[in-house]
């Protein structure tokens, strides 16, 4: 039995879908679990397969950049599950809409299936999610708009709809006119309309009959690949800076995005998790709002943001194309992360955006009040005054893209990557040199 949890720990975007491709690729998975969030982030992934090892047979798929809002990123290995997991909120018709395109491309998609235990985000969700926005005026939170935050807010509230609940007509009858005058009685008091129990009901009806085959009791499968001894990989959603509970409260995501909410969340004991994989970017990045002790501004961040040949590389958000926010790398908050994930391994993504650069920053501790911190504080009041104490690195001209051995690297870059995993107090054991799956150092950390 192997299962490993992928798990961001910085504010997201780290490149999660990247090594979950790349992991699942490599062990031939037999089960990849969503286990957070739904279409307020995407996983931006560039398959590719080896021309040797296929002897030239390229599928379609190849180097193609996927953006994957919902779907796991397991769904280019061939035979693998991709589940969305009984944590996750999902938009039907988005997931549709991500599922057609992926067959446009030559994409199987037989596998990527639905647990009846997820949520589901209507309309009304989305219409709540941008009144709630405007009302809170120079509050806002920087929400994707995606109705996933009211989604849970029905969720905890022991209202909402899961996608099994689809399935069964004569709860539907007897469930949705309590639940539309309710959402009418919530949107009406932020201006909103009111819910149509009609319409509900078509909606519902709709979804059911194209989700059907999709839509399965995770738990059953789960429990079969476990007993097979069979690769599962817990797929994370953002990073732990962006946690419920753990992040930069209240700019943070409505879900848990640590291994322990993927274990709560997917039905894989946490006993039987043997690798938690850690996320984090060669130099720190954020989109939304709050505070960013790293954040850098001018010439410097837009050269961090605009790095890389294809667009897919490039520093905008894959959900809302939004400039994503750049600084130097963040040990204080990539620290702290990696402890609350029990994280095993770092994967250091994005090394190559940094070709080039005379010489490179690290946070290794804050400022704030007079007192130095080695902890990022809970009150973001107090982190917005923080700032950063930096370690200056040299940089590297030989170019990092695309080498795929540790010692193929230019030495200032396993320098600098040596230096991270020892602030960090966890082992480097992947470097991403590239956009696509084969552009990955693997690393052997215990003869490094």
């Amino acid at each position: 039995m192997s299962v490993t949890a992928v798990v961001g720990c910085g504010w997201g975007d780290e490149g999660k879908g990247k090594i979950v491709d790349a992991i699942a690729a490599e062990r031939e998975a037999r089960l990849v679990i969503r286990f957070n969030g739904g279409p307020n982030a995407g996983h931006t992934v560039v398959p590719e397969v080896d021309p040797v090892e296929t002897k030239g047979a390229l599928p379609p798929w190849n180097r193609v950049p996927f953006k994957l809002h919902q779907v796991p990123s397991g769904v280019f290995t061939p035979g693998c599950l991709s589940i969305c997991g009984p944590g996750t909120v999902i938009d039907p018709d988005g997931f549709l809409d991500e599922v057609r395109e992926l067959e446009q491309h030559g994409v199987d998609t037989r596998h990527v299936l639905l647990s009846d235990r997820a949520h589901v985000i209507l309309p009304l969700h989305r219409q709540r999610d941008k009144l709630l926005e405007a009302a809170r005026e120079n509050l806002e939170q920087g929400t994707t708009l995606r109705g996933v935050g009211p989604a849970y807010e029905d969720k905890m509230a022991r209202i909402g709809l899961r996608l099994g609940d689809l399935l069964e007509p004569d709860y539907l009858d007897e469930y949705l006119p309590f639940y539309a005058e309710e959402q009418s009685r919530r949107l009406g008091a932020l201006g909103g309309e009111p819910v149509d129990a009609r319409e509900l009901r078509a909606l519902c009806d709709r979804w059911a009959e194209q989700l059907r085959d999709r839509i399965v009791d995770s738990y059953l499968i789960v429990r079969d690949v476990l007993r097979e001894g069979g690769e599962i990989i817990l797929e994370g959603q953002l990073g732990a800076c962006r946690d419920i509970d753990w992040g930069i409260y209240p700019y943070v995501t409505s879900s848990g995005a640590t291994a322990a909410a993927g274990a709560a969340t997917s039905g894989v004991p946490p006993s039987a998790i043997g690798e938690i994989v850690g996320v984090v970017k060669a130099f720190a990045t954020s989109v939304g709002k709050g505070p960013f002790v790293t954040e850098l501004t001018g010439e410097l961040a837009e050269l961090l943001r605009s790095a890389g040949e294809l667009e897919a590389e490039q520093e905008y958000g894959a959900t809302t194309g939004r400039a994503r926010r750049c600084g130097w790398f963040d040990a204080v908050a990539a620290r702290q992360a990696a402890a609350i994930n029990g994280c095993t391994t770092l994967a250091l993504t994005k090394l190559d955006a940094l070709d080039g650069l005379v010489e490179l920053k690290v946070a290794t501790a804050y400022r704030l009040d007079g007192a130095t911190l080695d902890y990022v504080p809970s009150s973001t009041r107090r982190l917005a005054r923080a700032t950063p104490i930096y370690e200056t690195l040299a940089g590297w001209k030989a170019p990092a893209r695309e080498q795929r051995q540790w010692l193929a690297l230019p030495p200032e870059a396993r320098t600098y990557a040596e230096r991270i995993e020892q602030l960090v107090g966890v082992p480097v054991g992947y470097a991403g040199t590239g956009p696509s799956r084969l552009a990955l150092v693997r690393r052997c950390t215990t003869s490094s």
